[in-house]
């Protein structure tokens, strides 16, 4: 039968079938409505496609005693009894297609249920009102080829309600309220919604580091926009789009209140580091994302806020006002003032830690930071290096942690100066580091602001090592402590070394 039909009728078919799809699945409700967009070598956007259908079905659940959530593929697959996720948090790199992806969400709702009301809130009234424009206007979309497939193809009987034309507040046909845009601080007053959506309440970094901002924000979303539950009751879907910025952004509250489990989180990075991998090379490609990530053309803070999706405490950071300086003490003659070349070693304790080494000179009670080797490579490769850096920024002292296999670092790095440089010149302690951590940074953060300088441009220079100092939090847990660790090191041999317990001279 089938090889008797024309390339009309096939056509016809084929046209049918992806009507259908469209209204089974968002995922193809968006390769309809905007293929040169939504194509098959981007799965970053099925992935939110999926999750966001998932979140109105119902079908992400979690199964007790578990705690996290999980995508079932049918509710058939949800056995009585589960927990069902009502609330989602995407962070999701800019350009990426998140906010396009909730426009069409809304449309493709109001396909499925005409009766679903809206309300959805970004930074201001005019991103706002854009939001609200496009949704309106994906549904009285006209057919500009014969052969396309419009909304009102697939949802024919969901239309805008005649006199309800503003881009702001809209119903539907049949319906006295469909959908409200307003701006994050604004009022919403008498409107109910079944779904609330949050849309990049920040503009950027400045607001993002504003504290009294930040609680602007926390107040009218928990005191205004969760009051806009639908008049039917029951407990509406929540959507929070947003860049992580600090770590009391509305997505920072969220997950440390007491509701954080409540929440599904959907994290994408712009680049895996490990696996080397962008997320997606059509929209974002690695030449474009390493040159951003050079801090000459970004702050590291917000490239990692914008691609890594990275909260960084502006003022809860430790170290700031760090002093940088673009020429060593020097006598009248141009040579260096120097009273001794230090070095202080942290080797790396696990496989996701830092090996640290910084060279220092030090002159009259203070150090400048000569050089910075600091490295996850294996030890096969940081010994013979370490050796060669000793050697290379004539460090004269060097101290080397023996804790957690240190003792046999310190030594094959003094072997190795000796049989790659035959000089005895670096004179190597290694010891014991029984202080606690944390309060050895905290306690000599004063003295590295004042008296301790890096050079200009050291941004660049050391980049992970600038980002992971001038990133260094003074409350919670900090991801990567081994450049303070060691820089606290420098500090305490400048300043008198009262805290080392001696295990020993090597050479």
């Amino acid at each position: 039968m089938a090889r008797n039909l024309t390339e009309a009728q096939r056509k016809a078919i084929q046209r049918l079938a992806k009507i259908e799809l469209a209204r089974q699945s968002f995922w193809d409700f968006s390769k309809v409505i905007a293929p040169e967009f939504y194509t098959d070598d981007r799965p970053h956007l099925r992935q939110i496609c999926e999750s966001l259908q998932a979140l109105y079905e119902g079908r992400i659940v979690r199964f007790p005693p578990v705690k996290g959530w999980t995508i079932v593929e049918s509710l058939d697959d949800a056995p009585q009894g589960c927990e069902v996720c009502k609330k989602l948090i995407m962070n999701i790199p800019p350009q990426h297609g998140k906010s396009r992806s909730l426009v069409n969400f809304a449309d493709w709702i109001f396909g499925k249920n005409p009766a679903e009301k809206i309300i959805t809130a970004s930074y201001n009234d005019n991103t706002a009102g854009d939001f609200s424009r496009y949704t309106r206007d994906g549904i009285t979309v006209q057919r500009n080829e014969p052969d396309e497939i419009v909304y009102s193809d697939i949802f024919p009987d969901t239309k805008i309600k005649e006199g309800h034309g503003g881009f702001e507040k809209w119903a539907l046909a049949g319906q006295h309220f469909s959908y409200l845009g307003s701006g994050v601080g604004g009022g919403i007053t008498g409107k109910g919604a079944s779904i609330l959506l949050v849309d990049d309440p920040l503009k950027g970094a400045e607001e993002a580091y504003n504290e009294a901002h930040l609680d602007k924000i926390w107040r009218w979303y928990t005191g205004t926009f969760l009051s806009r539950v639908a008049a039917k009751g029951g407990e509406p879907i929540e959507i929070v789009n947003m860049t992580r910025w600090a770590k009391k952004d509305l997505c920072g509250r969220i997950l440390s209140g007491p509701d954080a489990t409540e929440w599904y989180v959907l994290k994408m990075e712009a680049y895996n580091e490990k696996t080397d991998t962008m997320l997606c090379t059509d929209l974002l490609n690695k030449k474009r994302y390493m040159f951003l990530s050079n801090p000459e053309n970004m702050d590291s803070a917000i490239f990692r806020a914008n691609y890594h999706q990275e909260p960084v405490d502006i003022q809860g950071r430790l170290y700031q006002g760090l002093k940088e300086y673009t020429d060593i003490p020097r006598d009248e003659m141009g040579y260096p003032l120097f009273e001794r070349i230090i070095n202080y070693t942290d080797t790396a304790d696990e496989g996701s830690d830092w090996l640290c080494s910084i060279a220092a000179g030090v002159y009259q009670g203070e150090a400048w930071l000569l050089d910075v080797y600091y490295t996850q490579a294996a030890m096969e490769t940081t010994e013979p290096e370490t050796a060669d850096f000793l050697v290379r920024n004539r460090v004269n002292s060097c101290k080397i942690e023996s804790n957690n296999g240190g003792k046999g670092f310190a030594r094959n790095v003094e072997r190795l100066i000796w049989d790659r440089h035959q000089t005895r010149s670096v004179i190597i302690e290694w010891f014991h580091q029984s202080e606690n951590k944390i309060a050895r940074i905290l306690t000599n953060s004063g003295f590295i602001v004042n008296h301790i300088f890096f050079p200009q441009g050291w941004n660049y220079k050391w980049p992970e090592f600038h980002r992971h100092i001038t990133e260094f939090q003074k409350e919670g847990k900090n991801k990567f402590d081994d450049c303070a660790d060691c820089l606290t090191g420098i500090c305490e041999m400048v300043d008198g070394g009262n805290a080392f317990q001696y295990g020993g001279i090597s050479m």
